[in-house]
Order: structure tokens, then sequence, then C-alpha cells
């Protein structure tokens, strides 16, 4: 199931488990709140759209029937918290929470308003839910487990450039999913090392930066992290490795459609 699908699946999830409810709210219908971890266009637009499209096909349009209320963080999760507040403020129906930095600020924020998330990581690990077959509380989703490609991006990266002796990791640490996602540098293969080097975007969305470090240190390959921001900057990163001629690899297909080396997903 492609990313654009979850989304759609993640919309009618939102319909389904709480507006009864809130039938009382008018007739206007629920209120739908949006708290996303990236800006509201271009890889964010499309995924929105998705969500709304589920929200549709479960009997809910904007305007209608329910009303939709959206906070964007435009990649700065540090404004998530208060973003979140505001949300909750307004008494929204049911949260829907876009990636992992989104899903932690809603769940810290509330523990009543029903919150249904989209993260790429396990959501028993990273503290969203008890377990996946009772998750209890107020939070529910799905999650494509991407994180878990890891270590086989790394032995991608290896075979294709069996040469590279410091492999850089790119990874956003202000993600909660970073640590489990550094992990694959630790895992140990026969005959050769992985000698990571951690690079992160400053400001959020400016590569060259990182990847004018990189060349610097000679690095000889990039494995790209899991992260929204850098889903939603496939071409830049695509163009950068290109340009610097760093062999990189990513879990995101469209890296390699934009002209990077190669992606995997399972």
């Amino acid at each position: 199931m492609r990313r654009r699908e979850f989304i759609s699946v993640l919309g009618s999830a939102a319909a389904a488990w709480p507006f009864a409810t809130y039938a009382q709210q008018g007739a206007a219908g629920p209120l739908v709140g949006i708290l996303g971890s990236g800006p509201p266009r271009g890889y964010w637009a499309e995924l929105f759209a998705a969500f709304r499209q589920g929200l549709g096909e479960a009997g809910y349009s904007e305007g209608r029937n329910m009303t939709i209320e959206a906070r964007w963080a435009e990649d700065q999760y540090d404004r998530l918290p208060a973003l979140a507040a505001d949300l909750v403020g307004q008494r929204p129906a049911v949260i829907g929470a876009f990636a992992t930095p989104a899903a932690k600020a809603a769940k810290s924020a509330t523990a009543t308003i029903p919150i249904v998330f989209i993260t790429i990581a396990d959501p028993v690990q990273i503290g969203l839910v008890a377990s996946l077959n009772r998750p209890g509380g107020n939070m529910t989703g799905v999650s494509l487990l991407s994180v878990e490609v890891g270590p086989k991006l790394l032995e991608l990266l290896h075979e294709a450039v069996p040469s590279a002796g410091a492999i850089a990791l790119l990874l956003n640490p202000t993600n909660p999913n970073a640590a489990t996602q550094s992990k694959p540098c630790k895992w140990p293969r026969s005959g050769s090392a992985c000698n990571c080097t951690y690079s992160t975007p400053t400001p959020p969305g400016d590569f060259d930066p990182v990847f004018a470090k990189l060349h610097e240190l000679q690095v000889a390959a990039l494995m790209i992290g899991q992260d929204v921001l850098f889903g939603a900057e496939v071409e830049q990163l695509a163009k950068l490795s290109r340009d610097y001629r760093i062999p990189a690899i990513s879990a995101q297909r469209e890296f390699a459609a934009a002209g990077g080396l190669m992606s995997y997903r399972r």
C-alpha cells in the first residue's frame, strides 16, 4: 500500500472513531483538527488531499457536515507543542496527527480527545500506544514501520559502493525516531565497517551546507534517514547527491525517480 493510500485510511479512521459522539456540535458537524509536522504544500498538500478523500469515503465533506482546523509546524518541530495546545483549545472531535513529531505533541496535549496518527516507527516503542492489538488511551492510527528497513538500506549501499569507508547517515535529531534510526550504524557486517557521520539540516530544508560538509569530510556514501522533512525534499536531496557525487540511498521511491542512486522499501 502506498503512502497516499495509508493517509486515506487515516481519514476514514478519523471519521469512524468518534464522530457520532459529536453530532451535537451543530449544522456544520464535528470539528476535525489536523496537526502537521511539515508545511501545507507540496508533499503534505498531497497527503492532506488523501486524508480528505478518506473522510469523503466515510460520508463527510468539509463545509457540508464537518469543519477542518489545521495547524502546520513548517518542519519546525519545536513549534508543535504550542500548535497542539492551540488545536486542543478548539475542542475538536478528533485530531489527525501527520507524522511522529506531531503525534507525540498531540499525545502530550490531550488525554481525552481521540487522536488518529500516522508514523514511520513502531508506535509501541516510541510510546504512542500500549500495544498494537490493544492501543488503549485516546490514540490509534497506522504505521509504515519504514525504520525497520535501515539494515537493508545499509547492506544495499555497501554492495553498491563496496570501497566506501565512511558512510554518512542523514538524520533530523528533533525527530523522536532519530535514536532508533541510528541503530543500523551499529549493525555488524563481516569484512567491512560502517563509520557513520551524523548530519542534520540547519535551517530546516537547507541541505546544501550538509552536503558541502559531507564532501569536505570525504564521505563515500550516504544513507538518508526516515523523516517527513526528507520525504518532502527528495528532489533536492537527489540533486545534491549528484552535484556532490555522493552515492545515496533512501527508502523513498521518489528519491531514485528524481535521480538519486537508489531507493528500497519492502
